[in-house]
């Protein structure tokens, strides 16, 4: 006779100890930070609409169809997340050892730019173009290997128990790093992503703890160069008139001012809550050039209003806020410098992109993190987001 006291175990269910598992406190997935990715995925989700409603009624850029870049964003998009998959597969340490071939085959990309193979658009010879319709700007591709090379390099010592802060001579290989590639994309000329570049190094000795005087030293020597290539005549015509434009928002307002002047218009006109999803008169009216890729911001500011705008920055905010998190709560340098070089990258870009569709910053022609229409950029901050989730599936369990 079975007595009701008696203790019985409970048997799971295939599917349920499969939940179980996936549900535990040591689960790879809940070791991801489902925030940060839902925050990221809303952006860029959320951004396709803005893509749709810029392109639409442009006949010229779809060939008549209407769907064209909807379509191409979304697949992007899959394409992104596919990438970020697959670095949190790999893992952090694997990924770690690979970074020297991650580096070279970033650099054998940004010379085929300059090679028969590269091409120009808008100005600017930084693209490959293949057969379908598909491009790649590889100068998105470098800030990947610009953070990863610099991270593995002031890390090595540090992580291996030899050194407290990243030696001299280690900062000073990781900036030699950081220069080859930088001076590649500058001879495109794409000074917008050496803008990026240059801010991002600077996150990176910061983040990794180096001696001050490399920061201040850095920040000199940027200023310096600025000045020698504004004097020796190294940019285009395009990059001046655009930091003309800037200086003197009045200058050409049909010319070399048109863009941001039709970008303020389109902003303003957007009220608190916008004229309606695919309701902007200079969206519709087609004014604003470049509009799903460096001015995508403005189909936000018009037809979602300020209120859509603040959405959009709040969500990139939390994408930021999360990294700083994963940032802290690293188990090694390496981990801490590769966090806060993308956060660097992100945030800048971010402002830059913003700044000047708001006509505080001049145009420098770089597409705003999760929310620009181009494979590139999707792919590369997705990569970016798989392996700010790489080094945080190594911390501890419960943190």
């Amino acid at each position: 006779m079975t007595s009701y006291g008696s203790y019985r175990p409970v048997r799971l269910s295939p599917q349920r100890g499969s939940v179980a598992r996936v549900l535990a406190k040591d689960s790879p997935l809940r070791r991801l930070d489902w925030i940060m990715i839902l925050a990221a995925l809303a952006l860029s989700l959320g951004s396709s609409m803005l893509v749709w409603s810029a392109t639409r009624g442009r006949d010229a850029l779809t060939h008549g169809d209407p769907q064209y870049f909807l379509y191409r964003h979304l697949t992007n998009l899959v394409i992104g997340v596919a990438l970020c998959v697959v670095v949190v597969l790999i893992g952090n340490r694997r990924l770690r050892t690979a970074v020297p071939f991650v580096y070279i085959a970033v650099l054998l990309m940004l010379v085929a730019v300059l090679s028969p193979l590269g091409s120009t658009i808008n100005g600017a010879h930084s693209w490959i173009q293949f057969g379908g319709g598909f491009s790649l700007q590889p100068a998105e591709f470098a800030k990947l290997g610009i953070v990863l090379g610099m991270a593995v390099i002031l890390s090595a010592q540090v992580d291996a128990g030899e050194r407290e802060i990243p030696s001299d001579r280690s900062v000073v290989q990781s900036l030699g790093v950081a220069a080859l590639p930088m001076a590649i994309v500058m001879l495109m000329p794409d000074l917008g992503s050496v803008m990026v570049m240059g801010v991002t190094i600077m996150g990176i000795l910061l983040g990794s703890g180096a001696a001050n005087r490399w920061v201040f030293g850095l920040m000199t020597v940027g200023a310096a160069g600025a000045a020698a290539i504004w004097q020796l005549g190294i940019l285009s015509k395009y990059q001046i008139d655009r930091f003309a434009a800037f200086a003197n928002p009045a200058l050409d307002p049909a010319g070399v001012g048109y863009n941001t002047a039709q970008a303020r218009i389109a902003i303003g006109s957007g009220g608190l809550t916008g004229m309606g999803l695919f309701h902007g008169t200079q969206t519709t009216g087609q004014f604003v050039p470049e509009q799903q890729t460096d001015f995508v911001f403005t189909v936000a500011g018009e037809e979602l209003g300020f209120a859509g705008g603040l959405a959009l920055i709040l969500l990139l905010g939390v994408v930021l806020w999360r990294a700083c998190r994963i940032a802290r709560q690293a188990t090694d340098l390496y981990g801490t410098i590769l966090a806060a070089g993308i956060i660097t990258w992100f945030a800048f870009q971010a402002f830059e992109n913003i700044g000047m569709n708001l006509g505080i910053m001049p145009v420098a022609g770089i597409p705003l993190p999760f929310v620009s229409y181009g494979g590139s950029s999707m792919f590369a901050v997705w990569i970016a987001v798989g392996l700010l989730q790489s080094v945080r599936s190594q911390r501890p369990i419960g943190t």
